[in-house]
């Protein structure tokens, strides 16, 4: 069912825009005198609504609708059915699916495009319903709302940057904030504008709790509902999360061993250790995900990408070759899939005018990675990267996120919206990387936690 756009559509988004401006310059204001990072607060959320808003007319009048305007109206059925009934209205939305509570709908109503047997869509629709009860109707109001809502988890995730290398505050702002693929595909109402906050909120919170031990129970919380987003709507972005940020807790402490002899002799058993745990707790989630387990991903991976050589997808389509769902003959596709997961579509591989901007990113981002390779060298490369959690973590999380989509999206429309979690990381930490070469130079003082 198509959303058509209403009179409020016209009516309400610029007044929206001017308060979630005023708030954000007031806040703004406040914070900068004691932290000069919150100076690219609001101009990093007005490009964010920006974002949704764009994203929002691409789908209107270039795709004619999509998931986007598809979660908006079931959301928006669902507000209607409250003012209905609104017992109906809680049954529908908590209560399991039957043929009764689907009889609650009708033509005044209208009827959900995503209902309980997409579990994860549903999930977005849940979380959509409170803003669409702010939003009066209007689709690009509840975009604004949206992107503001979900722009606090990136936020967060810049500000932890910040606090470890305080200087580049404009690269990681580019990084962070307005990485083009990020701000249009991750702002707007889709699944990735959500998915994209709760990791910044898992790094954040994990960042405060375990890296510089600050326990307390608002970080745990970040973690803990964090995790249950990521789990409700795309579980696989926690299996690459899992361990990165383990290795980075690993890496962390051997860092931090002062005596020199002692850092040798420990550093390998910390991350020994810590590599041991993040296979423990992926195998064992997913177990628990059923879908996700180690066995399912290899068999669904293989079975994707004989699938995507068919004539039917048009060309739009990547081939990293057969390979056996067994661990030995997915490993041998690894620099394939985890080359395709950061930087295809390459330029030449564009086929519309939405994956030309991923074609433009990936020149930049396959130009600076081998800038960086030139300019340290492999060895010194991989040395500074681990003298640096953050950036080893950034690097880490990036290449196991990248596997696990180049392995299992052979789409390229696909592709460039579901690499995005990986691209605040990776790109920041190229661009860490970078300012740490010119740095280096001039001897001085790079990284905070030194």
């Amino acid at each position: 069912m198509r959303y058509l756009l209403s009179i409020y559509d016209l009516m309400l988004p610029p007044i929206y825009f001017l308060v979630i401006y005023f708030f954000a310059k007031n806040y703004e204001n406040k914070k900068k005198i004691q932290y000069p990072e919150y100076s690219f607060f609001t101009i990093g959320l007005v490009i964010r609504m920006l974002g949704a808003i764009a994203l929002g007319l691409i789908y209107f009048f270039y795709y004619d609708g999509g998931d986007t305007t598809n979660y908006f109206q079931s959301a928006e059925v669902y507000r209607q059915l409250f003012f209905k009934n609104w017992r109906y209205f809680f049954e529908a939305v908590f209560a399991d699916e039957n043929f009764n509570n689907w009889g609650f709908f009708d033509e005044k109503t209208g009827f959900p495009e995503y209902r309980h047997h997409d579990q994860y869509a549903f999930f977005i629709v849940r979380l959509l319903i409170p803003i669409a009860f702010l939003s009066f109707g209007s689709y690009f109001v509840a975009a604004l709302l949206t992107a503001t809502v979900t722009y606090f988890g990136v936020w967060k995730l810049y500000t932890l940057f910040v606090n470890e290398f305080p200087e580049p505050k404009k690269q990681l702002a580019f990084a962070i904030l307005y990485f083009p693929s990020c701000v249009f595909w991750g702002s707007g109402i889709m699944k990735d504008s959500f998915t994209l906050s709760a990791v910044g909120w898992y790094t954040y919170g994990f960042y405060h709790f375990l890296i510089k031990k600050e326990i307390k129970f608002k970080f745990a919380l970040q973690i803990i509902i964090s995790s249950f987003i990521i789990l409700s709507v795309k579980p696989y972005i926690l299996l690459a999360l899992l361990p990165g940020s383990l290795i980075w807790f690993g890496n962390d402490a051997a860092v931090k061993i002062k005596n020199k002899f002692l850092r040798i002799l420990f550093a390998p058993m910390l991350l020994f250790i810590s590599a041991g745990l993040a296979y423990f707790f992926i195998n064992q989630l997913g177990k628990g995900l059923n879908l996700y387990s180690i066995d399912s991903v290899l068999d669904r991976a293989a079975i994707v990408q004989k699938d995507m050589k068919a004539e039917y997808y048009g060309g739009n389509t990547f081939d990293i070759g057969d390979f056996e769902p067994t661990l030995a003959g997915v490993l041998k596709k690894a620099p394939i899939a985890v080359y395709s997961g950061l930087f295809r579509p390459a330029i030449w591989e564009v086929r519309n005018i939405v994956m030309l901007m991923a074609g433009f990113e990936n020149i930049f981002l396959l130009g600076l990675t081998f800038y960086l390779i030139l300019k340290f060298g492999i060895v010194k490369l991989l040395r500074t990267i681990t003298k640096y959690p953050l950036v080893l973590f950034a690097i880490l999380f990036s290449i196991f996120f990248a596997f696990s989509v180049g392995l299992t999206v052979a789409n390229y429309g696909s592709l460039v919206r579901l690499r995005i979690p990986e691209l605040p990381f990776f790109v920041g930490g190229l661009l860490i990387l970078n300012y740490i070469h010119v740095k280096e130079k001039s001897n001085s003082i790079l990284y905070k936690g030194n």
